[in-house]
């Protein structure tokens, strides 16, 4: 029961509790254990939802002798309209961009807004107006923004979610829960792309590829009697 529509094998304790992850019969590597996490945030903060196009590198750069099989090292661009997304991860890493274990940075001219779990920081750009001989004078192109203190970003979701629950009103959550589905969606595309190593290109009309390939691995191959379930 537990190995579900993926093949059947032997017990082995290392594709077993935490590290099913690492197993294609079972899950996505990094990219959709983080993934859903990370993408959700950005999507729902950009107001999108399928992308233009998708390409990926990486593989299993740092420990290539593990016995793990999805990508330990991976970068994937997603291309939506008006902006581009760039996925990275690196297994056994913890420290990676703005002194950060994982997280979301919004890039913009006039500065960066940094988000994690913790919180946010904006990094405000600066712009030269002159020289002189004292050194460069620069001039603000945003106010300054103060990340609030003693605030539990998550506890505050985990209230407004028991809340919808309780009072049977979804329309009071804070993130619509077709936000999740669409996160894991994108991070499937980005496994995708790696495997073919294809940039591939989505037609959301008809919810298929450009690529005969990658359209192959948009429905898992269901064994041990499970069916995809019909609606």
């Amino acid at each position: 029961m537990w190995l579900g529509p993926a093949r059947k094998r032997p017990f082995n304790p290392n594709r077993f509790h935490f590290n099913f992850r690492w197993f294609w019969d079972y899950a996505g590597g990094l990219m959709t254990d983080w993934g859903v996490h990370e993408i959700d945030i950005a999507l729902y903060a950009m107001n999108a939802d399928a992308p233009k196009s998708v390409m990926a590198s990486g593989g299993k750069l740092a420990y290539p002798d593990d016995p793990a099989e999805t990508p330990d090292t991976l970068q994937a661009v997603f291309e939506y309209e008006g902006f581009n997304m760039l996925w990275e991860h690196a297994t056994g890493i913890d420290i990676g961009p703005y002194n950060r274990r994982e997280g979301i940075a919004f890039i913009g001219n006039n500065g960066t807004l940094v988000l994690d779990r913790q919180g946010y920081d904006v990094l405000e750009e600066k712009q030269s107006v002159n020289y002189n001989e004292e050194g460069k004078s620069m001039m603000r192109l945003i106010e300054p923004v103060m990340r609030p203190e003693g605030v539990q970003y998550i506890d505050l979701h985990t209230e407004n979610f028991v809340k919808a629950i309780r009072t049977q009103n979804a329309g009071i959550l804070k993130t619509p829960i077709v936000s999740g589905s669409v996160a894991a969606i994108n991070a499937h595309m980005g496994n995708v792309a790696f495997k073919t190593g294809e940039k591939v290109y989505w037609d959301p009309a008809q919810s298929k590829f450009s690529s005969k390939a990658a359209n192959k691995l948009i429905t898992p191959d269901y064994q041990n009697g499970w069916k995809l379930p019909g609606y």
